[in-house]
């Protein structure tokens, strides 16, 4: 860490997250929605209330959204684990978000 700070860096910023998720905007973007109990929300917004986070650096998680991928999907959502980067998840319109909290590594807030 010290040469980092010699080597013309800033100093760290700490956040709590334990686990980094990307959800492309531009897929969120062409299905207007689909997810959370009304099926009118973009999924990164529905997985952030579905567990509870708190906003930025502060949350357990980081949910964030990014510019196009580059898969785009027909009728689904890509979403990558940073923590599993290997591996990219296809989320169609209404899929259950314990599964794909499950599945990313995300624990809702009422298992933690």
């Amino acid at each position: 860490m010290e040469a980092a700070r010699g080597g013309g860096l800033k100093a760290l910023v700490r956040s709590n997250w334990r686990n980094a998720v990307l959800v492309c905007r531009k897929c969120e973007k062409k299905l207007d929605g689909g997810f959370g109990p009304d099926g009118d929300v973009r999924l990164a917004k529905a997985l952030k209330r579905h567990l509870s986070l708190k906003k930025g650096r502060k949350a357990a998680a980081g949910i964030v959204e990014v510019s196009c991928l580059g898969v785009c999907p027909k009728g689904a959502v890509t979403v990558v684990n940073g923590a599993a980067s290997r591996e990219w998840l296809l989320v169609q319109p209404g899929a259950d978000l314990d599964i794909l909290a499950q599945t990313l590594g995300l624990a809702p807030a009422e298992h933690r």
